[in-house]
């Protein structure tokens, strides 16, 4: 009898023991790194001088991972591109960089056994800074994985190239490996994955899944690892370039994990010329720490504690039916005429805000856009539009949107709205805006002078989809927008077959 019952007391034993182990809470990190890039060539340089680059950001990133370590984080993030940079014109320059990085199911830890799987010192070095210091890293590099004639997507070249995130965990063990699958369009080094990947890992501290900078505006992987797979956490190495008013990185990655339910862990790279800035650690009810700097040249390390399962708490936000209030409303009318404008190579419909309140709605196809506002203070040299998006954006990538927007423009020239703007004196006390969206992936965001971030306390998002005000306070807004995403008329990836209907 005691043999046949061992198994099931072993079963509860364990469970017991895991249970132990659990983590409510842990300590995220995120470092935003100002990465010393290879001098611009489309030659390929040494493997050695390629490793004394790299060498180099490691350092950096070394001393972000043991300040972090010190503090308590349990888990690291850094940036696309962190350890060599982007200045690559070809496949053949890049190459030195890359190593052969194996499926995590092989068991390994290359700071035990750095030579198991060729010449890997970058691999090497990562898995010893993450043992060394208790410590997960989240790291990104690239691959190479050898092919021939048999396989007729094989490159000329005989080998595939892959934009690479890894994690090692406390032990330095290989516990991720994901190849991007929506390349950006300039990333001609690198190869197109055959398949999306839906990586995932568990740890005590929630169940993590992982993607790369432009998989986020995808349903492939980013919304297949969060809603399918059940993620508490999504690691998000990214190498982000502003694009005002509606794509700065801080406002967008905030939104998507609010808009997701998720925790995301951000790491951008920080280059001001190419205006990149923008890490920060979120949740799905809140902004945990952001960190946005167009003044200096210096990376920044942000910490902040997250809770590791964010969907068994009582307070995790309910999903919202984005379309719900927009829909019952008739649209106000208005004799004033609409007028074009482009954000960002995208032709809005705009319409004007011209009393110090009111109610407006424009529409573009299937889209209308509602908003009712109070401004508690009026600057007659400022202008505000309320503009409305529904169509494919096909410039660095083709993605399908949906986007209500409110804003400040440029100058009085109504030619000037959708171009960035820095600063606002005109402040709001009460606004409400919604739109007639055909899909349920809608990320809100706020902008206020000065690009900083909408506290939550001063607005809310409403089941039944209105973004609106909360306590009345003033506020200087520079945009405000409802940012849609519809899959399913999303056309043929770059690179890729068609995507999925969703």
């Amino acid at each position: 009898m005691i043999p046949f019952h061992f198994p099931k007391y072993l079963a509860i034993f364990t469970l017991f023991f895991q249970t132990l182990g659990a983590l409510n809470t842990f300590r995220a990190a995120v470092y935003e790194h100002a990465v010393i890039l290879p001098n611009k060539t489309a030659n390929p340089v040494s493997k050695e001088e390629a490793l004394l680059l790299m060498n180099k950001n490691i350092d950096v990133l070394a001393k972000a991972v043991k300040t972090a370590s010190k503090q308590g984080a349990h888990i690291i993030v850094t940036p696309e591109d962190g350890i060599y940079g982007w200045v690559f014109f070809t496949r053949e320059s890049i190459f030195p960089y890359l190593e052969d990085i194996p499926d995590p199911e092989v068991n390994w830890i290359p700071c035990r056994d750095p030579q198991r799987f060729g010449y890997t010192p970058v691999q090497e070095r990562l898995s010893c800074l993450a043992k060394d210091n208790s410590i997960y890293i989240v790291a990104n590099m690239g691959d190479k994985k050898s092919c021939n004639t048999s396989d007729p997507q094989c490159p000329p070249d005989g080998h595939y190239q892959y934009n690479t995130n890894v994690v090692f965990d406390s032990e330095g063990k290989l516990v991720a490996r994901y190849h991007k699958y929506n390349l950006f369009a300039p990333e001609i080094q690198f190869d197109f994955p055959k398949d999306s990947e839906f990586v995932t890992f568990d740890t005590p501290f929630g169940k993590f899944g992982i993607f790369t900078c432009f998989d986020i505006f995808s349903y492939d992987p980013a919304v297949v690892v969060v809603n399918d797979y059940q993620v508490d956490s999504v690691l998000y190495p990214t190498a982000w370039y502003n694009t005002l008013p509606l794509l700065s990185a801080v406002p967008f990655h905030s939104a998507w994990a609010r808009s997701m339910r998720v925790n995301l862990l951000a790491a951008n790279t920080h280059h001001t010329r190419m205006h990149m800035t923008g890490s920060g650690i979120y949740s799905p009810e809140a902004i945990k720490v952001y960190h946005y700097d167009m003044e200096t040249e210096s990376g920044q390390l942000l910490l902040s504690e997250l809770k590791s399962r964010p969907r068994s708490e009582p307070h995790y936000p309910v999903a919202v039916d984005w379309s719900a209030y927009a829909s019952r409303v008739q649209p106000f009318s208005s004799e004033q005429a609409d007028f074009l404008g482009m954000i960002y190579f995208d032709e809005f419909t705009f319409t004007e805000l011209k009393g110090d309140t009111g109610n407006y709605t424009v529409c573009q196809k299937d889209l209308c856009c509602h908003l009712t506002y109070k401004m508690t203070e009026k600057r007659a040299d400022e202008v505000y539009v309320l503009g409305a998006f529904d169509g494919l954006h096909v410039v660095e990538g083709q993605y399908y949107l949906q986007i209500c927007t409110f804003l400040k423009c440029q100058t009085p020239d109504l030619s000037t709205c959708g171009e960035p703007v820095g600063s606002a004196f005109t402040t709001f006390g009460e606004f409400c805006l919604s739109g007639t969206f055909g899909t349920s992936y809608v990320f809100p965001q706020i902008v206020l002078s000065g690009s900083q971030l909408a506290s939550e306390r001063h607005y809310e998002v409403s089941r039944d989809g209105r973004l609106r005000s909360r306590s009345g306070a003033p506020l200087p807004v520079l945009v405000m927008a409802l940012y849609g995403r519809v899959f399913e008329k999303d056309p043929p990836r770059l690179g890729q077959g068609p995507g999925k209907p969703k």
